[in-house]
């Protein structure tokens, strides 16, 4: 019997050096939506623990419970064999730069074989320094526009953490939620077509004849594309009886013509 492969680790976030309760607290809303709990901090400014990183987070208390304090960046590092350092900075190094969804590949790549894994974040004041990046792999960098390419630490959190997820997200491109009603079976809908058609044809839309075959599939391929659930055709034939029959009409148009004629003078 084979045994079920090992829980794939997800990264540890590491931050150096940040400065606001609130920006902590926002990395920790974003591993917490995409499924990553390590979070490391190396000398927090205002010491943990936080109230206003936990105001911030938005319940996403869990990273926060279990965030670890270091005094070094090496310290911080340790029992991780992958770590991947975000900066936009030039730091004049013979170091690999990776897009995020490069990046996210290769953690999922490393972390597959059960490895532990991390990536590093600066402070907000100045980003990481150069003893802080020589101690990566290599350097991830968000490509944005060349004129403006600082990004706020949570946000780069966010933007870094989602590729991380979608890299092994199976979600399909596209969906159709239709709650708890069912496409409709294709014999419900000729149905709905063959009423809607002779409707059409009775009040003189279907014209001229050499083309009428012509628009009827166009009709029918509207209906087709959008997908119609049982009681969205359940819905529409009432439309089309109530349109066509209208009884409320006719009797609020002599109701109107009545009144019309008592207004008249004798």
């Amino acid at each position: 019997m084979s045994e079920n492969p090992p829980e794939m680790p997800p990264p540890a976030v590491v931050l150096v050096e940040p400065q606001l309760g609130e920006n902590i607290g926002a990395v920790a809303r974003a591993m917490a939506n995409f499924g990553l709990s390590d979070l490391r901090l190396v000398r927090p400014r205002d010491g943990w623990p936080n109230a206003r990183a936990y105001a911030v987070s938005s319940g996403a208390h869990w990273p926060l419970d279990g965030a670890r304090v270091f005094q070094t960046t090496a310290e911080a590092l340790a029992g991780l064999t992958l770590v991947l350092a975000t900066t936009a900075r030039d730091r004049e190094m013979a170091k690999e730069v990776l897009t995020p969804a490069e990046a996210a590949r290769r953690l999922r790549e490393r972390s597959s074989a059960g490895a532990q894994t991390g990536l590093l974040f600066g402070s907000e004041r100045a980003g990481l320094v150069n003893e802080d990046i020589v101690l990566a792999d290599a350097i991830v960098t968000i490509p944005a526009n060349p004129r403006f390419t600082s990004f706020n630490i949570a946000q780069a959190a966010l933007l870094t953490l989602y590729e991380w997820h979608k890299a092994g997200d199976t979600t399909p491109a596209a969906s159709l939620d239709l709650g708890r009603f069912d496409i409709a079976p294709k014999e419900a809908l000729i149905g709905f077509f063959e009423q809607i058609e002779r409707e059409l044809d009775e009040a003189g839309f279907l014209f001229p004849p050499a083309k009428v075959p012509a628009m009827i599939r166009n009709m029918r391929n509207i209906w087709q594309r959008a997908s119609l659930s049982e009681q969205d055709v359940r819905t529409l034939r009432g439309i089309v009886t109530a349109l066509v029959h209208r009884p409320h009409a006719k009797r609020n148009a002599e109701r109107a013509a009545q009144a019309a004629g008592d207004d008249e003078p004798a």
